[in-house]
C-alpha cells in the first residue's frame, strides 16, 4: 500500500522553528493555558474574576489572563497560569472545555504585519471585529493582537498548524 505521509511535508520543531523575514517573525507560542467556555458567560466572569466580553478579531488583548470572542455565548479564556476553574459542566450555566491540546498558538510580530492580516484575510487590519473568529489563509483561526498592534495571535486547530506554517514561510513579502 502506498505511504500517503511522503507527499507532506514533516511539521516542524514547534520548539525551535522561527520565520523572520520581510518585517514579520513568527514562532509557535507554547505553554499557554486555555479553555472554552460555553453558556452564560457573566456567570463565568464571576466564577473566573476574568472582566470583559473578550477581544475581537483586531481588536488588543493582554495581561497573564484574558478572554477572546468566539460568538455571543462563547469565549476562549487564554493565561500563562492554569484556571482555577474545573472542565465540565457548572451549575452557573456554562461549560468549560480544556483546549490546550487542541489549539496551536502562532504569535506574529513586526511592523509588516498589516500587509500580512490583508493577504491572509477580508478583515480590515485597521478595524476590531466583536468576534476573534475569522478565516485566515484559508482555516478557521482567532486572531486578534497581544500587547500591542504589530503582535498578534492565532490560535488554529493542531491539525492545521502545518499548512498554515507552511503558508507563512511562503506568503509573499514573508
Amino acid at each position: 500500500m502506498r505511504n500517503l505521509a511522503e507527499k507532506w511535508p514533516a511539521a516542524p520543531d514547534w520548539t525551535t522553528a522561527v520565520l523572520n523575514k520581510d518585517g514579520i517573525s513568527v514562532r509557535t507560542l507554547g505553554g499557554l493555558n486555555q479553555l472554552l467556555v460555553s453558556g452564560d458567560l457573566t456567570a463565568w466572569s464571576q466564577a473566573s474574576g476574568l472582566a470583559g466580553g473578550g477581544v475581537g478579531a483586531g481588536a488588543v488583548a493582554g495581561g497573564d489572563s484574558y478572554m477572546v470572542r468566539i460568538a455571543r455565548d462563547r469565549i476562549l479564556a487564554a493565561g500563562e497560569r492554569p484556571f482555577p476553574i474545573a472542565a465540565g459542566w457548572h451549575e452557573a450555566g456554562f461549560a468549560v472545555s480544556v483546549m490546550d491540546a487542541g489549539l496551536h498558538v502562532f504569535e506574529i510580530e513586526g511592523p509588516a504585519l498589516a500587509g500580512l492580516v490583508a493577504r491572509a484575510t477580508a478583515l480590515n487590519p485597521g478595524q476590531a471585529s466583536r468576534s476573534a473568529s475569522i478565516l485566515f489563509a484559508g482555516v478557521n483561526v482567532l486572531f486578534y493582537r497581544f500587547g500591542n498592534p504589530d503582535r498578534a495571535r492565532l490560535h488554529v486547530d493542531r491539525g492545521f498548524a502545518p499548512y498554515l506554517w507552511e503558508w507563512l514561510e511562503h506568503a509573499s513579502g514573508l
